[in-house]
């Protein structure tokens, strides 16, 4: 972290630096447990501000604009072999060009704001427009309704196979996702495949995402209303892979997607069903990995849901 520090003579964070080395790995120590991975400036940024002044942007943007928004567009319908996996030969799909978000415009006399109705709105015709993984991607990659897109360095879509039967979901990239642009590839993503390993499977074997495809700052967890806009884009991620079995990783994912309201402990092991395209996929929750590196007296239990999930793919492949 020392390495990441650069800052100006007279500048406030140098004048908070002490003196004493015991007091200054105190201080390091206390922001790396904030969740503080570097110091990019010598002042802090006020991103509730800089929000509201690119909201206005985008508001003046919204009124000036002549051709009409995407939610006025007409959809188009998916082409026929358009999906991987497919028999006969794909055709290929045309280039979706990124969509953004326009912002109504503020009422007089009050500060700009992002409404929460409206971006949710946008974000589910957006994520409905798209035929495949490929073009949800780049509907995400020019989505600027989320906030977590300004202070997160790379959105994080997926890893793994597409075309496999067996599809994870966790709740929010950290900061080695948000490195890579890949999900659960730090140390939990570890254990991950070590998990997958014990089973015989790999990332070869399984298509994993979040419901959440940007880092909140520090590892915080989203908030309710980041969660419900990037809702609708996970929805279409799982009906477009549409899998055998859906394994949510943690509380979280289950609760966003299915609804529920208890926790891990008493929801783990169980099998739910989650509706999707007119049937019914096998759902079960586990414990997140992060947690099993926390608890490791838990993975005798995740062991044990491992073990059901190669069995329920079995199940699954003999029907």
């Amino acid at each position: 972290m020392i390495g990441a520090v650069k800052l100006r003579a007279g500048g406030s964070l140098l004048q908070q630096i002490p003196n004493d080395p015991r007091h200054l790995e105190a201080l390091l120590d206390f922001y790396a447990g904030a969740g503080v991975d570097c110091f990019l400036q010598d002042e802090p940024v006020d991103w509730v501000a800089l929000t509201r002044a690119q909201a206005a942007q985008r508001a003046l943007a919204g009124q000036q604009a002549t051709a009409p928004t995407h939610a006025q567009q007409p959809r188009q319908q998916a082409p026929a072999g358009n999906f991987q996996g497919q028999t006969g030969s794909p055709v290929p799909a045309a280039p979706v060009a990124p969509q953004t978000i326009s912002v109504p415009p503020a009422v007089a006399g009050q500060a700009p704001v992002l409404p929460d109705r409206e971006i949710i709105a946008a974000a589910r015709d957006l994520a409905a427009s798209a035929p495949t993984l490929e073009e949800l991607r780049n509907c995400l990659g020019g989505f600027d309704g989320c906030n977590l897109k300004l202070t997160a360095k790379k959105l994080v879509f997926a890893d793994g196979n597409p075309q496999a039967k067996l599809m994870f979901v966790g709740e929010a990239p950290g900061r080695d996702e948000d490195l890579q642009g890949l999900p659960f590839v730090g140390r939990s993503g570890q254990l991950l495949d070590r998990m997958l390993g014990a089973i015989g499977l790999d990332r070869s074997s399984a298509y994993i995402a979040n419901v959440v495809p940007w880092r909140p700052p520090g590892n915080r967890t989203p908030t309710p209303q980041e969660t419900e806009i990037c809702k609708p884009f996970i929805l279409r991620q799982i009906e477009l892979v549409n899998p055998d079995v859906l394994v949510f990783l943690g509380a979280a994912s289950a609760k966003t997607l299915l609804g529920v309201q208890d926790g891990i402990r008493k929801m783990r092991g169980r099998w739910m069903t989650y509706p999707c395209k007119g049937r019914e996929i096998s759902a079960i929750a586990t414990y997140h990995p992060a947690y099993l590196l926390r608890s490791p007296l838990e993975k005798r239990l995740s062991w044990r849901d491992f073990l059901a999930i190669k069995q329920k793919l079995a199940e699954k492949a003999a029907q």
